[in-house]
């Protein structure tokens, strides 16, 4: 088994590359999968190297069935059925792996879980104390086996597994959250369950959920003073518009009913667990265990708003845009989250190249409400995403219409229109509302850079555009595009040897981009390095630039450049379109749903 298992590793690490034509092990009309392990486990490796989980946990499934001995499989096959919530398979083989090996923290996890479902507490407290490996291992068992504790009636030693004063920062903004949320559900231990709740929001009170639940404890406990106070600082903070679900628990505040607390039984009080520190995983980085984390909320509370929303994210995150929608689609109609999250749905929609679907979406929105900005500009942002320029800057205008005092935060509205009249060649406008971002906020790299490179590139401003780039790049040293955009300024005022200088930075920091490529090498053959500008122009190539560029970069590894004045280089205002264009279509997303 062992060398068939070090045969199909080593086969999967050379063979990966030739997988294309592996798409033929994708399973059959009739639903077979493919009869042989190793074609099984290379699909498998490379749909889940694609992102493609559901069919990797397919392809997992049928390898495990050819080699039931496997460990290796085993895990695998364990992990994707458990990321794909196919927990009528993950549970089973959780206790295999188990079996095999007793250490194994996600296995005893989701075990953990299927008995406190259950409501067999003994052994689901058994499960969760084997899981305690590593510092998330350890903080995951603390806290189901508080809720755990809990579920079977015993509140005082809930409470007391949740006492690790040894332990980081982190971890005990978390114990100490759910030891607030423990003795809030528990019914008679207030005074714990404030103290608990004010040592949490002291060492995050950024945190939406945590300041809800806060908020949430002090009006039901009758201090709706100390309510509007946390609500009131999260709207302080920020400078925004409140947040929905702040908007949403002051309005239930000032009702004058009896407001409910955020978790109410031991089982919502789990699944929170599962929620916040799969929320957590997923945004540090840990997508796939993110995901995981989340699942296992979701199996005890479907309908939990929040894990599905975050859910989405991480989806949104992996590229699975559709899984996203259908995330979305899960959340419970009459949340005050549902403009946020239609919104998210439209620009998932527009990833798939759905954008008549996005615009539906976003269109019903503003019928409904003709005031809503936020849909506004996201119309706005797809439509100038998909070159529909004069359509984007009706709809920055509308949105633009409903802002009485111009603040910082609504810049993006001015740059936004700014670059979409730039592209329609109306300057004097496009110059007045990117000058306007600038003002909004001053220190703002993509408008310090668009707006000086404009000016550079037209031959205006010339030592203020050139000082409002290098601003940008002290700000942004670390962005190709923006690096690119103060060589190719040096470029164009002739002085080589500092385009040269700027331009090889910005494509070590963005070596996959064909445009940076293409603009090194015309400033390496300004300089006298032929031999590396042709290398240079032969990369762009290879990168797949856009269509009307590619003769052109064909021509010059032929012909070189040609002797004549910078001023005919501006032929390059249609590559410098494109890679504004470019850095505009990494910054569509809008900020996350919370």
């Amino acid at each position: 088994m062992r060398l068939r298992i070090a045969l199909v590793t080593t086969a999967s690490l050379i063979g990966l590359a030739s997988l294309p034509a592996f798409a033929a092990s994708n399973p059959s009309e009739d639903g077979e999968m493919p009869h042989s392990l190793l074609g099984s486990y290379l699909a498998a490796n490379f749909a889940k190297i694609e992102n493609d989980v559901p069919h990797a946990a397919a392809f997992y499934r049928s390898a495990l069935a050819l080699d039931p001995s496997s460990e290796v499989l085993l895990e695998q096959a364990f992990q994707t059925e458990a990321s794909e919530a196919n927990w009528a398979q993950a549970i089973p083989l959780a206790k295999r792996l188990v079996a095999k090996d007793p250490t194994h923290r996600m296995a005893h996890l989701v075990l953990g879980l299927d008995r406190f479902k259950a409501g067999d507490y003994v052994q689901a407290d058994k499960e969760f104390n084997a899981a305690s490996d590593g510092l998330i291992g350890e903080l995951t068992s603390s806290l189901a086996r508080g809720w755990t504790a809990l579920a079977a009636g015993n509140s005082t030693k809930a409470l007391a597994l949740l006492k690790k004063p040894k332990q980081a920062e982190g971890a005990q903004f978390y114990l100490n959250y759910h030891a607030a949320l423990i003795a809030d559900v528990a019914g008679n231990k207030k005074k714990e369950a404030g103290a608990a709740y004010e040592r949490s929001f002291r060492q995050n009170s950024r945190m939406l959920r945590t300041a809800l639940a806060y908020a949430r404890h002090a009006a039901h406990d009758g201090n709706k003073k100390l309510a509007r106070t946390i609500l009131d600082g999260l709207t302080d903070r920020t400078q925004e518009d409140p947040h929905p679900l702040v908007r949403a628990l002051s309005a239930e505040i000032d009702s004058g009913k009896s407001v409910p607390l955020l978790i109410k039984t031991p089982e919502e009080g789990m699944a929170e667990v599962f929620y916040g520190l799969g929320e957590l995983l997923a945004n540090e980085g840990g997508v796939g265990m993110g995901i995981l984390y989340l699942q296992m909320a979701l199996y005890l509370q479907p309908d939990h708003a929040f894990a599905l929303v975050s859910l989405a994210n991480a989806y949104e995150s992996a590229h699975r845009y559709q899984d996203a929608i259908d995330a979305y689609n899960r959340v419970p109609n009459g949340t005050p989250l549902q403009s946020e999250i239609e919104i998210r749905k439209a620009f998932d929609l527009n990833s798939l190249d759905k954008v008549d679907e996005a615009k539906a979406i976003l269109d019903k929105l503003v019928t409904k409400n003709p005031k809503d900005l936020k849909a506004l500009d996201a119309l706005g942002s797809i439509m100038r995403v998909r070159k529909r320029y004069a359509e984007a800057v009706d709809y920055y205008t509308r949105a633009l219409a409903l802002v009485k005092q111009p603040a910082k935060r609504h810049w993006s509205l001015f740059y936004s229109r700014g670059t979409c009249y730039e592209r329609l060649k109306e300057w004097p406008p496009a110059e007045a509302d990117l000058k306007k971002a600038l003002k909004l906020y001053p220190d703002q790299p993509m408008v310090l850079n668009y707006l000086g490179y404009s000016w550079v590139d037209q031959n205006h401003h010339l030592k203020e555009g050139m000082s409002l780039i290098e601003k940008a790049v002290a700000l942004k040293p670390d962005d190709g595009y923006i690096v690119d955009s103060l060589g190719w300024a040096h470029y164009k005022l002739g002085d080589f040897k500092e385009a040269v200088r700027f331009l090889e930075r910005a494509v070590e920091l963005k070596p996959e981009d064909p445009v940076l490529n293409d603009h090194l090498g015309d400033a390496l053959w300004r300089v006298g390095r032929e031999r590396e500008a042709r290398f240079q122009w032969d990369q762009a190539l290879t990168l797949e630039p856009e269509p009307d560029q590619v003769e052109k970069i064909k021509k010059k590894l032929s012909d070189g450049l040609p002797a004549t004045s910078i001023q005919a280089h501006s032929a390059h205002e249609t590559v410098r379109n494109v890679r504004l264009k470019k850095r505009e279509e990494t910054k569509l997303t809008p900020p996350r749903v919370e």
